[in-house]
C-alpha cells in the first residue's frame, strides 16, 4: 500500500515504527545517575583546567530577562526573576540557571522542579534536583517519559505532578533518553595527564629535596684505622647538627679532618622534560571543552586574529547552550503566568555576551546605514540624468 493511500483512508499512526526499546533497568527504570558521574566529579577535582572551563562557561552564558506583551505580567516576571528562591540558600533565576547548566555540562543531564506555593496562586521557588534521585520509565510513547523520584531510600515512584518537572539532555544519541557529558572522552587523556603530574611530584621528592652522601676514608696510619668508627660517628653528629641548624635559621659550617667526601645524591640525574606531553594532553582537553586557551591561563603562542576567531567560536558554543536553556526558562515562566492568572505568552531575551559584540553590532548597523545612504544618492543621481 502506498503512503498516499494510507492517508487517504484517514488512518493515523499509533506508534513510531523505529521507536527506542523499553528501559532495561531495574523494574523498567532508567536512572540518570550512572557510574560515570563519579568519574566526572573526580576529573573536576583533579584537573583545575576542567573545573575552571565549566565555571567560565556558566558565567559567560550570561544573564537573561523575560519579555511579555502584558505590562502587568512583565513586571511580575521581572520581580520573579530577581527574587525567586532557589533551593535553601540562593535566590534569582541566574542561580538556578548556573546550577542547572553546571549539571548539564558535567553529567549530560539536568533536572529542575517548579515548586508551587501552598495557595496554588504562584511559584514558591525552584529546585535543582540531584540526578541520583531521578529515574525515567517508558510512558508508552516515544515522545515522552515517566519521571520517577526516590525518597527515603525507597524505590523510585512516579512523581504526582510531572508537568512541574523540567529536564534537559546534552547531545543525546538517537533514541536515547540520557545525554552525553561534555567530559565524555576525557578520562583516558586525564589519566595520562595525572600520571605525568604524579611522576613530576615523585621526581621532585627524589631530586629537588637534596640528600647528601658523606664518605669518610680512613688514612693509612694506625690512629685512623683503630678509631675509624669513632671518627665516622663524630662526623655524622657534626653533619646532622649543621643540617638541623638550618631549620632554625642559623648557618653553621661543617669542619672535618681527613679524607672526607661530600656529594649530593642524584645531582647527576636530570628530570625528564614534560612540557611537550603535558601540552598535548591539555590541547585535547581544551578542544573538548571548547574554551579558548587564553581564558584558562594557558599562555600558548597565538595571534590577534586567532584570538578573535577563538572568541567567535566560543560565542557560537555559548549560543548553543542558550538554545538548550531557553525552552526550560519559557516553561517555568509559563507556569508562573498561568498560576498568576495570565494567558499571555513569554519569550526570553539574553544579554549580549560581551561589549565587543555590542561594538561589532553597532559597526554593522553603521555600515548598513552608510550603504543605504549611498544607494539613495545613486538613485537620485540617475533620476537627475
Amino acid at each position: 500500500m502506498k503512503i498516499r493511500d494510507f492517508f487517504r483512508r484517514g488512518e493515523a499512526a499509533v506508534s513510531v515504527q523505529t521507536a527506542r526499546e523499553p528501559c532495561r533497568g531495574w523494574d523498567g527504570l532508567l536512572p540518570l545517575a550512572t557510574p560515570d558521574c563519579a568519574v566526572y566529579d573526580g576529573l573536576r577535582r583533579a584537573i583545575p583546567v576542567i573545573d575552571a572551563a565549566i565555571d567560565k562557561i556558566g558565567r559567560l552564558v550570561g544573564g537573561c530577562a523575560p519579555v511579555c506583551s502584558n505590562r502587568a505580567a512583565q513586571a511580575e516576571l521581572e520581580a520573579f526573576f530577581r527574587g525567586v528562591p532557589v533551593g535553601a540558600v540562593s535566590w534569582g533565576m541566574e542561580s538556578f540557571v548556573r546550577c542547572y547548566l553546571d549539571s548539564l555540562l558535567t553529567y549530560g543531564n539536568a533536572v529542575g522542579e517548579i515548586v508551587v506555593a501552598a495557595d496554588g496562586k504562584s511559584v514558591a521557588g525552584l529546585y535543582n534536583a540531584p540526578l541520583r534521585n531521578i529515574a525515567f520509565r517508558d510512558a508508552g510513547s516515544p515522545f515522552g517519559v515517566q519521571v520517577c523520584a526516590a525518597k527515603d531510600g525507597l524505590a523510585p515512584v512516579p512523581v504526582p505532578w510531572p508537568e512541574l518537572i523540567v529536564f534537559s539532555a546534552l547531545n543525546p544519541a538517537a533514541g536515547e533518553l540520557r545525554g552525553a557529558s561534555l567530559l565524555a572522552g576525557l578520562p583516558f587523556v586525564s589519566d595520562v595527564l595525572m600520571k605525568i603530574y604524579a611522576s613530576i611530584g615523585q621526581n621532585f621528592e627524589r631530586i629537588a629535596n637534596l640528600r647528601y652522601a658523606v664518605t669518610y676514608r680512613p688514612g693509612a696510619n694506625a690512629v685512623d684505622r683503630a678509631c675509624a668508627r669513632e671518627i665516622a660517628e663524630n662526623i655524622a653528629r657534626e653533619w646532622a647538627d649543621a643540617m638541623d641548624s638550618v631549620k632554625q635559621g642559623a648557618i653553621k659550617d661543617f669542619v672535618a679532618v681527613g679524607d672526607v667526601d661530600i656529594k649530593v645524591i642524584g645531582a647527576d640525574n636530570q628530570m625528564i622534560g614534560t612540557e611537550v606531553p603535558v601540552r598535548q594532553m591539555l590541547e585535547q582537553i581544551v578542544a573538548k571543552l571548547g574554551v579558548p586557551p587564553f581564558l584558562l591561563g594557558l599562555n600558548w603562542s597565538t595571534t590577534e586574529r586567532m584570538s578573535a576567531q577563538q572568541a567567535d567560536i566560543l560565542t557560537s558554543e555559548l549560543e548553543s547552550y542558550r538554545r538548550l536553556l531557553t525552552p526550560v526558562l519559557i516553561r517555568i515562566c509559563t507556569v508562573f503566568l498561568r498560576l498568576r492568572g495570565y494567558a499571555c505568552g513569554v519569550d526570553i531575551a539574553w544579554d549580549n555576551i560581551n561589549l565587543q559584540d555590542e561594538l561589532e553590532l553597532a559597526n554593522a548597523r553603521l555600515q548598513n546605514l552608510q550603504a543605504d545612504k549611498l544607494a539613495r544618492e545613486l538613485e537620485r543621481t540617475e533620476e537627475n540624468r
